[in-house]
């Protein structure tokens, strides 16, 4: 699989801009020769324009979903439309299964290259410090994987990178690749680079790690968009301006390693 971390710029609550970017992205990703695109945390309104939440929440499948499954079913690439606000009772009202009957979430989409929606995940650790979101958002209790490309894939969003029994969580349902989409902030940038790589290390598995790029009124996104092997190797990287990062994720590089270091097997 050759995957592309999106990392995009991101206008604080310009939607329509933000999405736009999005699509372009993709379409470049997709002309270099991108199997699937991943992008950032909460893309299309901002991570810290909190004060815009609930306005730009939508229910799955809504307008940022609708353009994003379009972009990936004309390009012919997976995508993972980064996270979105979603609307829960919105959701509930179109018949899906969601972890409350109303409140807002911070949930991932995959998208095939079909168009299918192939997982969702909703954020499941919440950030409190100097953050508004565990006061305006509801934590998801689902951890779903799926298979794309050869890997079986999971997705966990940017504080969970904290958590690592998440991560074991999705080694035991057969991961091989874990989509970390992000809105990690200034002054923090070695904790950016130690935490997805340990988790690469400790897990044997790859980790896409999809910051955006953007400067709001009290944050600033580090960038440094970064795929790790199944070793912790960067194989890419970024600084902190917007770009695309592409590595090539082979499949059987994590059986190789998991075979020649078999630190998941001497669990106790």
């Amino acid at each position: 699989m050759r995957l592309a971390l999106a990392q995009l710029s991101i206008e604080s609550a310009a939607v329509d801009d933000n999405v736009e970017r999005a699509v372009s992205a993709i379409e470049t990703a997709a002309e270099e020769g991108a199997d699937c695109v991943a992008l950032p945390e909460i893309f299309n309104v901002g991570y810290f324009a909190f004060e815009s939440y609930e306005r730009a929440a939508e229910p799955l499948g809504g307008e940022t979903h609708r353009r994003i499954r379009e972009a990936a079913i004309e390009h012919d690439v997976s995508v993972l439309a980064g996270t979105i606000v979603e609307d829960l009772a919105a959701s509930a009202d179109a018949g899906e299964a969601v972890p409350a009957e109303s409140g807002l979430a911070n949930t991932a989409v995959l998208f095939d290259a079909d168009g299918k929606r192939r997982l969702v995940y909703r954020k499941h650790h919440l950030f409190g410090y100097d953050s508004a979101e565990a006061e305006l958002l509801v934590p998801g209790d689902q951890l779903p994987t799926a298979d794309l490309g050869g890997h079986t894939v999971g997705v966990t969003t940017c504080y969970d990178l904290r958590f690592p029994e998440l991560y074991r969580r999705l080694v035991d349902d057969g991961a091989t690749m874990v989509l970390v989409p992000s809105a990690w902030p200034y002054p923090r940038v070695e904790h950016w680079k130690l935490l997805p790589r340990a988790r690469a290390v400790e897990d044997l598995l790859y980790v896409g790690a999809v910051n955006g790029s953007a400067t709001f009124e009290d944050a600033s996104l580090v960038g440094r968009s970064t795929v790790y092997d199944p070793w912790g190797t960067p194989l890419a990287s970024s600084d902190d301006d917007a770009t695309v990062v592409y590595a090539d994720c082979d499949p059987d590089r994590v059986d190789e390693v998991r075979e020649e270091f078999p630190a998941l097997r001497d669990r106790r």
